[in-house]
C-alpha cells in the first residue's frame, strides 16, 4: 500500500465497519423480533390452557398447564437451592441436575464451576423463595440470551453513530482538501501562464544582447537563469496533472540539484554531499524531484538563518533508496514533525507554507515514497529523509 493511500484506506475501513456493524445489529434485531413473537405465542398458549383448566375438573388439564408453563423457559439459567443456599444433591452426593436448568453440561459436572456460576447469577437477580410447606427452596435465575445481547445494543448504536460521524468528517475533510488542491492547481497553472509572457521577452532580449557583443559570461549566466525560469514554469504547469516518469539515475539527479543550489546559495552555507559511486535507477520525474530537493534545502537554509552546515547523504538497501538532508539549524519540536507538512503551516513571518507540503505531495502521492523528519534536536539541527522505491523492488 502506498503511503498516500492511508487516508483513503481509513475512509474505506470506517465505511465497511459501519456496514458490517449495521448488518449485525439488523440481523440480531430480526432474531429478537422472532423471539419476542414466539414468546407472545407462548403467553397466549398458557393463557388458553389456563382458561381450559379453570373451566375443567379434569386433573390432566391442570397437568398440561403445569407442563406448558414449565417448558416455556428455554434460555434463562436456573439453579434451585435449599433453604440454606446449598445445592440439592442426588443419591451420590452430587448436585442434582433435575434442579438445574439451561446450564451447560461441563459446568454441571464441575462443582467449582457450578458454584462460580451460581454466584454470577446471584449478582444478576434476587432469588425467588419457593415455599413447599414442609421445606423452603430458592430459585436463582440469570439473564436470558436475549437480555444479554440487548445489553450490548446501546454500545453498538453508539459505535455506529461514532463511525458515521467519522465518515461525515472524512467526507467533508476530503471535499475541503479536494477544493484546496483545485485552487492551488489553478493558481499554479495561472502563475506558469503569467511567467511565460515575460520569459519569452527575456529570451528575445538575450538574443539582442548577443548581437551587441556583451561579455559572454554575462550571457551564459542569463541563459542559466532563463533555463531555470523555464523549469519553474514547467513545474507549476504540472501541478494538478499526472507527471511523466522515466527510469532515472537518482544519484546523478541528486548531484545536479546539489550543484545548482550550491552555486546560487550564500557562501556562508557549508555544502557537502555523500553519494555512492554507482548509479541507482528509480522511476522518477526529474523536475519534480529537483523541486523537492530545492524546497528541502531552502527550508534548511531558512532554519539556519543563512549560515551553517548542510549535508546531502544518499544510501540504499536491497529495495529502497534513502536521501537525507541534514542542517545545523534551530531544529523542530517533536510535536510538529507531522504538522510542518500541512498546507499553509509556516514558522516564518513571511511565507505561504507550501514548500514542505508540495514536497510531501510530490514524494508520497506522485512517487509512492515517503518523506519525514528523521530526527531533530532543538538548537542543533534537523534531518529530513526521503524514501523511494528502487526499480524492480516492492516496498
Amino acid at each position: 500500500m502506498n503511503f498516500s493511500d492511508e487516508r483513503n484506506f481509513s475512509s474505506y475501513f470506517i465505511i465497511i465497519a459501519v456496514l458490517v456493524i449495521t448488518a449485525l445489529v439488523l440481523w440480531n434485531t430480526s432474531l429478537f423480533l422472532q423471539r419476542f413473537k414466539d414468546d407472545e405465542r407462548t403467553k397466549i398458549e398458557i393463557w388458553t390452557q389456563s382458561r381450559k383448566a379453570f373451566n375443567s375438573d379434569q386433573s390432566d388439564d391442570y397437568l398440561d398447564l403445569v407442563l406448558l408453563i414449565g417448558g416455556t423457559n428455554q434460555s434463562m439459567p436456573i439453579i434451585i437451592t435449599d433453604s440454606k443456599g446449598n445445592f440439592i444433591r442426588d443419591s451420590l452426593g452430587k448436585p442434582d441436575p433435575r434442579y438445574i436448568q439451561n446450564v451447560s453440561q461441563s459446568t454441571i459436572e464441575s462443582e467449582r464451576k457450578l458454584q462460580s456460576f451460581l454466584q454470577k447469577i446471584k449478582s444478576e437477580n434476587e432469588p425467588i423463595e419457593l415455599d413447599l410447606r414442609d421445606t423452603v427452596q430458592y430459585i436463582h435465575y440469570g439473564h436470558s440470551d436475549v437480555l444479554n445481547k440487548l445489553k450490548y445494543y446501546p454500545i453498538a448504536i453508539a459505535l455506529i453513530l461514532f463511525l458515521l460521524i467519522g465518515v461525515i468528517y472524512f467526507f467533508f475533510t476530503t471535499s475541503k482538501v479536494s477544493e484546496q488542491n483545485k485552487l492551488w492547481a489553478g493558481m499554479a497553472k495561472e502563475t506558469a501562464h503569467q511567467i511565460g509572457t515575460p520569459l519569452s521577452s527575456l529570451v528575445g532580449w538575450n538574443e539582442i544582447l548577443k548581437s551587441e557583443h556583451v561579455n559572454p559570461e554575462y550571457i551564459t549566466e542569463i541563459e542559466k537563469d532563463i533555463s531555470r525560469l523555464k523549469v519553474i514554469t514547467e513545474r507549476f504547469s504540472k501541478i494538478g496533472s499526472i507527471p511523466d516518469f522515466a527510469e532515472t539515475d537518482i544519484v546523478k539527479e541528486t548531484q545536479d540539484a546539489y550543484t545548482y543550489l550550491q552555486s546560487r546559495s550564500s557562501k556562508l552555507i557549508n555544502f557537502s554531499i555523500d553519494l555512492p559511486d554507482k548509479p541507482i535507477p528509480v522511476y522518477l520525474n526529474s523536475q519534480l524531484y529537483g523541486w523537492t530537493i530545492e524546497n528541502l534545502v531552502k527550508n534548511a537554509i531558512d532554519a539556519m538563518k543563512g549560515k551553517g552546515d548542510l549535508n546531502i547523504h544518499l544510501t540504499d538497501d536491497a529495495k529502497r533508496v534513502f536521501i537525507r538532508i541534514k542542517d545545523s539549524g534551530k531544529g523542530i519540536p517533536k510535536g510538529k514533525f507531522t504538522k510542518i507538512f500541512e498546507p499553509g503551516y509556516t514558522s516564518k513571518a513571511r511565507g505561504w507554507g507550501l514548500g514542505l507540503s508540495l514536497a510531501k505531495r510530490i514524494i508520497e502521492e506522485y512517487h509512492s515514497g515517503r518523506i519525514k523528519v528523521l530526527r531533530s534536536d532543538m538548537g542543533k539541527g534537523t534531518t529530513f529523509q526521503i524514501t523511494l522505491r528502487k526499480i524492480g523492488a516492492n516496498v
